[in-house]
């Protein structure tokens, strides 16, 4: 009745996840009781479970891509240490266990920690800066979302049941068919993926409708911010990338449960198809990442150089020609497969071909920076450390790109340096540098300077030496996913890669204390005006943090830069434009169908990973029955009175037009 789920899938004989397990869970309880106990549960349901409002899924989101963020990092303190401790010695870490801890380090920090953080910024972001109410399809973006987190809680649920893949983060057979990995490791990731992609996939569908479609009058796309147009593609590369992963994920599926042969050497399989199909999808998958940081970076550049963007047309024409570019070098990740020379050469001039148009990114930035007035605020500290580290990655992005260079360097810890370099300079640097600067735009006041300081320089230090140091140990010869090791050359670069990482766990602690000093001193960090930083675009003209309907009055855009047309007006005529004739706002009401699809689609994935079959078709039962009395609802709408929406936007211009009459630049 149970498939193949026993007492022996709780590791009891392996203190270490054990512990683990039982620490999160009497964590996770200890909240809930909290939150029970307290009253606030009503509150939660009402306001965030069940939210579509945009900014408050952006926000989910993000706290779920921050908790595996963490988790992500406390796996890759773990390796770092076992590596530290194992030269001549086993370590303290057992093969199987390892080996699970970087499939799911590597797994969990691009899928469940980089994409939530991005996808989340998105969602916050986007709608304010076009200047609209909400994304196109509010309650499809609560799915998504909810699917996404079914998709994190079911690796994390092979903590303490069953197994992790020990393949990986990418699981290339054979090593992945049931031959192989004959437990349930390999289908929790298989799963995990599987659900949470559906979830991306329509959070893409979501945002390029919302870019395509949803603007303020005026707003053209040549007018847009440039955070939007990064959106725009990163968001077409998912619609065009995510469903090669989910048919290549499906197919090895069917290897699994079914006897396919797909990617097996047997009966006509070809494993290397496996890898040809996972990093045509795999390498646009790091510019889906990459490139909304890099809109981030374009806004905090010109906000904090007090200039437009420089180049503003080059960069959306640079960012297009990513979007096809990203396609054509998916190669260069597996030039040792024996293509031949003249395929090798082709994509290894398509790679290099692809650093232009990144190039033309970082000349804008430090252009938009030459001449300007520039504030040295946390978040372009982010941006800086950024050029930095991400060129440096690059260039080695060029080398590996170089066929005869690759075959030496191919599985070696230089290639972990040399994609940490950019993941972590580009993705997790974007992350910081958006979530310092759009923080009192979603809670009302800023976050404490010194502390974020103090978190940047220990990041931006504990990365260069933990990182720097596998480069030398890769160029040395060390492969990569080594539980131990003899060789007494490699030591060294370890245990300094591993000072490194108690550096950046230093830099962690900063971040904690930053949030919590910060929420102690919030009266005196308050946003008064909505206009914390001199910002440049429409997000910064609401209040802090936004009502549920964002703009009183959709404004009118009649220009580039439109919020700082409208600052400029204020100030020259030392006042305020003429107030707006309110009327009824409708927005779309709260829903429970994404969150109860995710409850569904969590027993689902959990019972095809223990082939406990009755259960498959329960959920599936219930996931279906949810989604008909979604669309058979009657009122799905709610009207937000004209008085409402005058009181709240008449206080938010009170402190403008004080702000006006001090003659400071945020009206």
């Amino acid at each position: 009745m149970l498939g193949k789920l026993s007492w022996a899938a709780i590791p009891l004989d392996q203190p270490i996840p054990l512990i683990a397990g039982s620490v999160v869970i009497f964590i996770v309880l200890a909240v809930i009781a909290w939150i029970v106990l307290n009253g606030h549960l009503p509150y939660l349901w009402r306001e965030w479970i069940t939210s579509v409002d945009h900014k408050r899924i952006g926000v989910i989101y993000m706290l779920l891509g921050l908790l595996m963020l963490i988790r992500g990092f406390i796996d890759a303190i773990m390796m770092r240490s076992q590596q530290a401790f194992a030269f001549h010695a086993p370590g303290y870490l057992p093969p199987e266990h390892y080996d699970q801890i970087f499939s799911a380090h590597g797994t969990i920090m691009i899928f469940f920690a980089a994409m939530p953080l991005m996808i989340g910024l998105m969602n916050f972001v986007v709608p304010l800066q076009l200047g609209i109410r909400d994304v196109a399809f509010p309650t499809l973006n609560s799915v998504g979302f909810w699917l996404t987190a079914t998709g994190a809680l079911l690796v994390n649920l092979s903590l303490v049941i069953g197994e992790f893949a020990r393949t990986g983060w990418l699981p290339y057979p054979p090593l992945s068919e049931l031959t192989y990995s004959p437990g349930v490791g390999v289908d929790y990731y298989l799963w995990a993926l599987e659900i949470s992609g559906v979830g991306t996939l329509l959070a893409g569908i979501n945002l390029i409708t919302t870019v395509l479609k949803l603007h303020a009058p005026g707003m053209t796309y040549m007018r847009m911010p440039m955070f939007c147009w990064t959106t725009l593609v990163s968001s077409l590369l998912i619609v065009a990338a995510f469903p090669i992963l989910t048919a290549t994920l499906t197919m090895l599926v069917l290897d699994r449960y079914f006897g396919f042969h797909f990617f097996t050497n047997e009966a006509g399989g070809n494993q290397m198809m496996f890898v040809n199909l996972i990093w045509a999808w795999g390498h646009p998958e790091v510019y889906i990442l990459i490139m909304r940081a890099f809109g981030v970076f374009s806004e905090v550049v010109s906000t904090f150089s007090g200039k437009p963007l420089f180049g503003y047309r080059s960069m959306v024409a640079a960012v297009l020609v990513i979007c096809i570019l990203s396609f054509m070098v998916w190669l260069h990740h597996f030039f040792t497969m024996g293509a031949g020379a003249d395929v090798n050469a082709v994509f290894g001039i398509m790679s290099m071909i692809i650093a232009v148009p990144t190039g033309v990114k970082v000349f804008n930035w430090l252009f938009t920076m030459y001449g300007g007035r520039i504030v040295y605020a946390t978040p372009i500290l982010w941006a800086i450390g950024f050029m930095l580290t991400f060129v440096i990655g690059g260039m080695t992005g060029v080398l590996l790109a170089v066929p005869p260079a690759d075959f030496v360097l191919h599985e070696s810890l230089f290639l972990v340096a040399h994609f940490h370099n950019v993941i972590i300079g580009g993705v997790l640097f974007g992350a910081f540098a958006a979530y310092t600067y759009w923080f009192p735009k979603a809670f009302g006041f800023r976050l404490h300077e010194g502390w974020g300081k103090a978190a940047f320089w220990l990041t931006f230090v504990g990365f260069y030496v933990v990182f720097v140091p596998l480069y030398a140990a890769g160029l040395s010869g060390m492969t990569r996913r080594l539980q131990h090791y003899d060789v007494a050359i490699w030591r060294p670069w370890v245990l300094i890669a591993a000072i490194g990482i108690v550096i950046m766990g230093c830099a962690a602690a900063c971040q904690v204390a930053q949030l919590v000093v910060s929420i102690r001193r919030r009266e005196e960090l308050r946003d008064e005006t909505g206009d914390p930083w001199n910002g440049r675009s429409l997000e910064w003209a609401t209040p802090s943090p936004p009502p549920a309907f964002n703009f009183a009055v959709l404004p009118r855009i009649e220009g580039e830069e439109a919020y700082w047309g409208m600052k400029e007006r204020a100030l020259q005529q030392a006042r305020l434009s003429e107030e707006p004739a309110y009327t009824d706002i409708e927005m779309p009401r709260n829903s429970p169908t994404g969150f109860i699809c995710a409850f569904y689609a969590t027993i689902m994935g959990f019972a095809l990973i223990w082939h406990i079959w009755w259960m498959v078709g329960v959920a599936a039962l219930g996931a279906y029955a949810t989604f008909v009395v979604f669309a058979w609802r009657d009122n799905d709408e709610y009207i937000i009175p004209a008085e409402t929406v005058a009181r709240i936007d008449r206080a938010n211009r009170s402190a403008r037009s004080a702000a006006v009459t001090r003659r400071q630049p945020a009206p």
